[in-house]
């Protein structure tokens, strides 16, 4: 177990450095730099690519960028919020734990209405309530996202006035609620979607005909049994799933005014604000690889026959 996760932490290094690799040489392949406006003169370019240190070659830069990295140096912003500290945007200002909150939510939300969704379309599999079910999760994972939220926003909060219009930096429990639905509702469709094909899958297995021919109780099998192993294409899914609700979601912080990593992540590739844009990938591929390390090892919880080694992928 400890030199499988060594080996796995060494290729978590060697990934976050490729992604660096192809995330900077790529931005800067793109015509246009992020001092060029209407007021800025040749003369004010050139001094702020010196300030910044963009005038070395693109080679240079990146070894810079990479060392600073090493170094917990995140570069400062060129243009949103020019000379302030990355680090502090992202991690002081609220805007990774805006994201934080609001991906949390949603995601317990889908794991605890989609998990016992398809358990129960599985359980009554071929009644009214397993047609319904389905129905309504295919439904649910064909909706875009921006059309529920706009649609939620336009009854709940403008029509009715039930709930706010503009959830801000998530003050109150009442701010929570639409962005939440809105973000979690395709990940509970899918994972009930899921979970119901597994546990069928499950259910259909030899030894849980062969405990239902010695008479043990459908329900405590298949809750016990035919769902703990139903739970690994879940696992799987949500690990990675994870990683990208945390870290935001630029239609609905948007839709609802929130100022958080996602939406801000859009901003600064609009602006070409390098040191942002390099740091939020950054961060967004480092909680990808730590989730797929966590759901490997949470195979082991879900199912104890299998073993990790250091051989494994």
């Amino acid at each position: 177990m400890v030199s499988y996760i060594i080996k796995r932490i060494l290729a978590a290094v060697g990934t976050l450095l490729v992604i660096m690799a192809i995330t900077f040489f790529l931005m800067n392949a793109i015509p246009g730099n992020p001092f060029l406006s209407e007021k800025a003169s040749p003369q004010a370019i050139e001094l702020a690519f010196k300030k910044y240190g963009l005038d070395k070659p693109l080679l240079v830069q990146f070894k810079n960028y990479v060392m600073n990295y090493v170094r917990g140096d995140l570069g400062v912003s060129l243009k949103m919020q020019e000379g302030t500290d990355v680090g502090k945007i992202i991690f002081q200002q609220g805007k990774f734990n805006l994201s934080i909150k609001l991906g949390i939510s949603a995601l317990v939300l889908a794991v605890l209405i989609g998990i016992p969704l398809g358990c129960l379309a599985a359980y009554r599999r071929g009644s009214w309530l397993d047609g319904f079910l389905r129905v309504m999760t295919t439904v649910g994972v064909a909706v875009p996202t921006f059309v529920l939220a706009t649609l939620l926003l336009a009854f709940f909060a403008v029509q009715l006035g039930w709930l706010p219009v503009k959830s801000n930096t998530l003050p109150d429990f009442r701010s929570y609620i639409l962005p939440v639905i809105s973000l979690s509702f395709y990940y509970t469709c899918y994972v009930a979607k899921l979970t119901r094909t597994s546990m069928l899958d499950a259910i259909n297995q030899d030894y849980i005909r062969t405990a239902q021919a010695k008479g043990v109780k459908t329900r405590p099998l298949v809750l016990k049994h035919a769902l703990r192993n139903s739970l690994i294409p879940v696992v799987t899914y949500l690990g990675p799933v994870t990683a990208g609700i945390i870290t935001g979601s630029f239609v609905v912080e948007s839709t609802f005014q929130i100022p958080g990593l996602g939406k801000y992540f859009v901003q600064s590739v609009m602006n070409r604000d390098y040191p942002i844009i390099m740091a939020t990938t950054v961060i967004l591929s480092a909680l990808v690889i730590i989730m797929n390390l966590v759901v490997d090892l949470a195979y082991r919880l879900v199912d104890p026959r299998i073993t990790l080694t250091a051989k494994e992928g």
